[in-house]
């Protein structure tokens, strides 16, 4: 005979036997329930989990799990599945587009202050809705399975992913524009031409902070290996920066001021008027910023006729311009970091940084689309 066990049933009542026999006997009762009435009544006569177990052909557990209900619950409890067993309601395809439906809405149309969906309260929406709705098997639908369903419709409602609208009707014709001036560049550095003008990339840098550490940087030695800084700083103000790359000496040409007005713009063409051979026409790559076609510049440009030639971006197009390119190396490089104890050395060691990059100027060139067929003079 085998060791005890902590539950058994040998303390059923004639009554309770005489029951699980003719649940037993009967033919139309569930397996699930005949098999637990035969572990009752051979525990009740002696038998061990083990020898139970064998006999039936089941696990160990199913017998330890039915005696245990009943020496806990009693006979009824010990017969019949826990809450919440059983088989799980089918989610159909139907239910699925339902939930994608939910999905696709914003949360605040739908009367939450959510700009997104979380899986929580997308999960808590559906159930709230969906019987009266006609999707009762959603009812108790988990947030796993929420996440699943969206997963394989490739649906992330929780996240935003940025873009770009072409909002400009004139977008392919500008684009075409500015490509057809890289073109020609390229087209002289191969050849050797001599050119017939001048090429500016040209943009603005606003905002550029002036920040201030409250205490010494500590530099790395023996014992840390980086530089040690205090969070707290002082904010001594902006700057902005007006910069054009000549493409083909690489020379950058900065001016650096408070703002970037139209003043600020006439001024940064002055310098390049007095930098430049008359006779020469500049052309300036640049975006359609207001201070670029006020008032004040056009008439700064009729008091220069023949000098300037503008080719602009198309809106949400700066990428098309290739100082972009030098701003990003120049933010992480040089302004990256960068502390100063006043506003006027921020500005003086921008000036230094140009002086640096200039004594050894990188000739950009653009080679994304510039094989496409669809450029034309």
């Amino acid at each position: 005979m085998g060791r005890p066990t902590k539950h058994d049933a040998r303390g059923l009542s004639v009554e309770e036997k005489a029951k699980l026999d003719e649940i037993v006997k009967k033919r139309t009762e569930s397996a699930q329930i005949v098999r637990r009435a035969k572990i009752l009544l051979m525990s009740a006569d002696g038998s061990t989990n083990i020898e139970i177990a064998t006999k039936l052909d089941i696990n160990r557990n199913s017998v330890r799990l039915c005696l245990k209900k009943y020496s806990e619950s009693g006979l009824e409890t010990a017969l019949q599945d826990d809450s919440g067993r059983g088989r799980k309601p089918v989610i159909t395809d139907d239910d699925k587009a339902y939930v994608k439906n939910f999905a696709c809405q914003k949360p605040f149309a739908l009367g939450y202050a959510q700009a997104l969906w979380t899986m929580s309260l997308l999960q808590k929406h559906i159930r709230k809705n969906c019987v009266a709705d006609g999707h009762p098997n959603l009812s108790n639908i988990g947030k796993s399975t929420v996440s699943i369903i969206l997963s394989e419709a490739e649906i992330k409602p929780h996240k935003i992913r940025y873009y770009l609208e072409k909002r400009d009707p004139d977008f392919e014709m500008k684009m075409n524009d500015v490509l057809i001036v890289y073109k020609q560049i390229e087209f002289e550095f191969q050849t050797g031409a001599e050119p017939t003008d001048v090429t500016i990339s040209y943009d603005e840098k606003p905002g550029i902070q002036a920040i201030a550490n409250t205490a010494p940087d500590i530099q790395p030695n023996d014992r840390h290996g980086y530089v040690g800084r205090d969070y707290e700083y002082r904010r001594l103000g902006t700057v902005s920066l007006l910069a054009g790359i000549d493409l083909r000496s690489g020379e950058v040409i900065p001016l650096v001021r408070d703002s970037h007005k139209s003043s600020d713009f006439i001024d940064f063409l002055k310098i390049l008027d007095a930098k430049y051979d008359d006779g020469i026409k500049i052309r300036i790559i640049l975006d359609n910023h207001s201070a670029h076609i006020s008032k004040e510049t056009r008439a700064y440009l009729n008091g220069r006729l023949g000098r300037f030639e503008f080719v602009f971006t198309p809106k949400h197009g700066s990428w098309l311009n290739l100082i972009e390119s030098f701003f990003g190396k120049m933010s992480r490089v040089c302004l990256r970091g960068m502390r100063v104890d006043t506003k006027e050395e921020l500005v003086q060691r921008i000036y230094q940084y140009f002086d640096e990059v200039n004594a050894e100027p990188v000739i950009y060139r653009w080679t994304y689309k510039m094989d496409s067929e669809e450029l034309t003079a």
